[in-house]
């Protein structure tokens, strides 16, 4: 769709002249719902996912602060796309932030997830997207703790928590959680 071109063109040439300290973290991965390796028709998504689920994910809606299930919880597992069930976070790497959402000091793999420059709410932050489906899933922000220093704040409604991770799904997973050294 030649719009969408035009947007990200200008978002490109905008994200370039745009100067932050946390701007140097912004990864240069330009990604749209039609350039994801998962392709999906607004009626299938309606069908597919609930009307919270569809409001986050695919019009870049929030939940309410502390009203999201995962939060609070902190059981181990991990946490995949609720869109296209892809891995997205480890229960290693949540912490209770204290700003109503979940917290992540790490996306599970550093191709699991994108980011996106955000200009809403009149000030500048970075969106962050599922690889797979560009699904939104919440922000990142360089206020996180070591080692990593940052926070990636998502919506409990973006994502379905997993006890047991389906290896068949990842090499990469069972190698994150398995791996002894």
């Amino acid at each position: 769709d030649m719009r969408i071109s035009i947007c990200l063109l200008l978002t490109s040439l905008l994200a370039g002249a745009c100067s932050s300290s946390f701007g140097e973290h912004l990864s240069t991965t330009s990604a749209s719902p039609q350039s994801k390796t998962m392709t999906n028709d607004d009626v299938n998504w309606r069908e597919t996912l609930s009307s919270e689920q569809y409001h986050i994910l695919r019009e870049a809606g929030t939940e309410a602060p502390f009203s999201g299930k995962y939060d609070k919880y902190f059981e181990p597992g991990g946490y995949l796309c609720a869109g296209c069930e892809s891995l997205l976070f480890r229960s290693e790497e949540k912490f209770d932030s204290g700003c109503g959402w979940p917290a992540f000091s790490l996306p599970w793999d550093a191709e699991a997830v994108t980011e996106h420059e955000d200009g809403s709410l009149g000030r500048q932050r970075i969106e962050i997207r599922c690889a797979e489906c560009a699904g939104h899933l919440g922000h990142v922000f360089p206020d996180g703790p070591p080692p990593t220093g940052l926070r990636y704040c998502i919506n409990s409604g973006s994502m379905k928590f997993v006890a047991e991770i389906d290896m068949d799904k990842s090499d990469n997973w069972a190698t994150a959680t398995f791996a002894g050294g």
